[in-house]
């Protein structure tokens, strides 16, 4: 849901931003790193098909493979004749401590449990991290899945826990990873020195960057041509000549499941220099955010203490014109009683370029958490959103009671723990039938969600004793003759679950925890 509107007649404490600390990184079964081989001894011992992987990959990496095998398999007789890449020299014997002096890695593959613990302990003792193939307990580091657009390589580990699933997930991703990136990551490495030679600030070679990756990702097939190159530089010095520019994003971050975000959405908050979200954004979705980002909470919560809005204003339009480029990070949709209008606007008068992301509204997902259609062709012509909670925190006194009470209109209430009950006393005493259904959803689509369904009439004893029971969280409201339909499967359901013993009586309200 987004944010909740100020209330001057409500005596809530202020608030001020705060910046939220980096969050810590996770703990990791293996630190992924790459080496770089290029002209460096590798020790590589035995002659099984297994080390003839590993000496193909060493080999492409530009690695110089010193291979010690008696009797070498015919997969690394062939590779001796024609390498990949770098030189694979065959020694003719078993290998000796002497033989790991100076080099990059050692690898190893031993069946027997004895001679592998003899090469690893040589190895660690010549400084030389090892691999014994199959055998975690005398590694160093280990090979995972890879996927090769290299320059650019993405390299898969489990830990040797499920090869087989890394290897899964190694399919997953080559299905998804244009082959084409190869020659833009070719041309990345090309351009480098180019780009190095403008002498951008930070935010310069960012966003020439970010020009050259938004065009790879739209047109990953079509190789990288000079005058693209030409024009991207072009681009870049034009910015240096002036200073820095910020701008402002408004982001939605939809109601809650972060893989309900926008795919731009993602990629603001990956570009992000500076985040400013609300108390409603789930950690997942934070986590999303550059790295480096700072992440500041301008919470606005009803009835207690809430950032003010010209505060955030006025922070956002700052950091912009320190050349950030800050995201507004929405619940839901920005433009739905989000307060984008007046961030907007803020960011207009002081001249920072603003856009507007949109996001999956609390409504929608709400509707999506009890599978009803809010516009259903035999309930539904109308659909309208309203806020049920003005600047003093009581209910609006410009509703449209008539619109409210019309049979054929779907209605979701925004904001309405406090003032439902008056909401609906009024909505009925403008013609609105008591029985029409009504649904309230707590935190849709988080793993804490709860559904409360009634009838307009009834809701209100059924959200006090749903939030007696412990339903906390942003919460909604839908009702209207198209959720009949909701209300009677989630009814059976109860029934069902049950054993059927009331199946014959029609249930006034209950609450539904997320299935």
């Amino acid at each position: 849901m987004t944010g909740i509107h100020d209330a001057p007649g409500v005596s809530a404490p202020a608030r001020h931003p705060s910046e939220k600390s980096g969050a810590r990184m996770e703990p990791l079964a293996r630190l992924p790193v790459f080496f770089g081989l290029e002209g460096r001894r590798v020790v590589l011992a035995g002659g099984s098909d297994a080390a003839a992987w590993k000496a193909e990959l060493l080999s492409a990496s530009g690695a110089e493979v010193a291979l010690f095998a008696a009797e070498p398999c015919e997969a690394l007789r062939a590779l001796l004749a024609a390498p990949p890449n770098g030189p694979i020299r065959h020694v003719p014997r078993e290998w000796v401590p002497a033989d790991l002096a100076g080099a990059a890695l050692a690898i190893g593959d031993f069946p027997e449990d004895e001679p592998a613990a003899d090469f690893a302990t040589a190895a660690r003792a010549a400084g030389v991290p090892v691999n014994v193939i199959d055998k975690p307990a005398f590694c160093d580091f280990a090979f995972g899945a890879i996927v090769n657009r290299s320059p650019l390589v993405v390299g898969i580990s489990t830990d040797g826990a499920a090869p087989v699933f890394g290897q899964a997930v190694r399919a997953k991703i080559e299905a998804v990873l244009p082959r084409g990136f190869k020659a833009w990551a070719e041309a990345a490495r090309s351009w480098r020195p180019a780009v190095a030679a403008l002498e951008l600030s930070y935010h310069g070679r960012r966003r020439f960057w970010e020009r050259f990756t938004a065009r790879a990702l739209a047109t990953p097939e079509v190789p990288p041509a000079e005058d693209l190159r030409e024009t991207l530089l072009a681009a870049a010095r034009q910015d240096r000549a002036g200073p820095d520019k910020g701008s402002i994003a408004l982001v939605g971050a939809g109601p809650g499941d972060p893989e309900l975000l926008t795919l731009k959405a993602v990629r603001m908050l990956q570009a992000a220099d500076v985040v400013l979200y609300d108390d409603l954004i789930a950690p997942a979705i934070l986590d999303i955010a550059r790295r480096e980002a700072k992440k500041m909470l301008v919470g606005k919560t009803g009835y207690r203490p809430s950032c003010k809005q010209d505060d955030i204003n006025a922070l956002m339009v700052s950091l912009a014109r320190q050349g950030k480029r800050v995201v507004r990070l929405k619940g839901g949709d920005p433009m739905i009683f989000g307060r984008a209008g007046e961030e907007m606007a803020a960011a207009r008068a002081a001249g920072v370029p603003v856009e507007v992301v949109p996001g999956i509204s609390a409504g929608q997902g709400a509707a999506s958490r009890v599978a009803v259609s809010l516009t259903h062709r035999d309930h539904a012509r109308r659909l309208q959103f309203i806020t049920a909670h003005a600047r003093d925190g009581k209910l609006p006194r410009d509703l449209n009671w008539a619109a409210l009470a019309d049979p054929a209109a779907t209605t979701v209430v925004y904001m309405p723990q406090r003032t439902w009950a008056e909401l609906a006393g009024k909505a009925m005493a403008a013609g609105l039938d008591p029985a029409t259904p009504a649904i309230a959803v707590f935190a849709a689509t988080r793993p804490e969600e709860r559904r409360v369904f009634a009838t307009v009439a009834m809701l209100a004893d059924a959200l006090d004793a749903a939030v007696a029971e412990g339903a906390g969280g942003p919460c909604l409201v839908l009702f209207g003759h198209a959720l009949g339909e909701a209300e009677i499967a989630a009814a059976a359901g109860a029934a069902g679950e049950s054993g059927g013993a009331e199946a014959d009586q029609p249930a006034a309200s209950f609450v539904s925890s997320r299935s």
